[in-house]
């Protein structure tokens, strides 16, 4: 990595590594399906038509948590192939566990910074969809410099993006779903995909949580937004 990818990744790394234990449930999930849906960091890129087997529609999602909503998203739709993206082991550990006891095979993950694999693993314009639900919302002002959905990240997904390609992202926070639209209007290369020009309704594709319902039911909000790579 040069020197000027290196403050790149600094300057807009977004997480903090801040990892629990993983349960033995999920350690033995990991030990069975890691050989199989895990993916290395490589500086040279990644073959993905080979790591599943088969051609098909890429969809990354970046940050899962626990992954429940990315195995059912795969489940629903098993002509796409589906990448996963995120640092916690816990949370890697519980999505290969629900991903085994759904039985879904088109589904891969790195435990890994998201920059660093869309940089040196992702080919450009080869994604189908780029996903980014509930990131960190760094909501202190003075940390909102972590914010993932910044300038330089929006051009890197749209790099990796195909023409007509869609970026959906969601949060609970409305700051951030202020600063995402702002972030998104501010950059050449998008069509918003909201008939008003800000917020789409939670499209079906998108499973809604157990943490989504228990807000709606405390009246919070979620906004998603889809803009097309154009």
């Amino acid at each position: 990595m040069n020197e000027q990818t290196e403050k790149f990744t600094h300057r807009i790394r977004s997480f903090v590594k801040r990892e629990g234990r993983l349960t033995k449930g999920q350690a033995a999930a990991l030990e069975r399906q890691w050989p199989g849906k895990g993916l290395q960091h490589q500086a040279d890129g990644i073959d993905f038509d080979k790591a599943f087997g088969r051609p098909a529609p890429l969809v990354l999602e970046i940050g899962f948590g626990m992954g429940h909503s990315l195995v059912e998203m795969a489940k629903a739709d098993p002509d796409s192939n589906y990448i996963g993206i995120e640092v916690h082991g816990p949370g890697v550990g519980a999505c290969l566990m629900e991903a085994e006891a759904q039985g879904v095979e088109n589904l891969r993950i790195f435990q890994h910074d998201a920059v660093e694999i869309l940089q040196d693993c992702v080919a450009d314009e080869s994604l189908a969809k780029i996903q980014v639900f509930f990131p960190d919302p760094w909501h202190k002002k003075r940390h909102h410099k972590r914010r993932l959905i910044r300038p330089e990240f929006v051009q890197l997904m749209h790099a990796k993006l195909q023409h007509g390609g869609i970026l959906h992202l969601a949060t609970d926070w409305e700051n951030y779903a202020e600063h995402m639209l702002e972030v998104m209007q501010g950059e050449q290369g998008w069509d918003n995909l909201s008939a008003n020009g800000d917020y789409v309704p939670r499209p079906d594709s998108r499973p809604l949580t157990k943490f989504e319902q228990r807000g709606q039911r405390l009246g919070h909000g979620v906004w998603d937004l889809q803009f097309k790579k154009s």
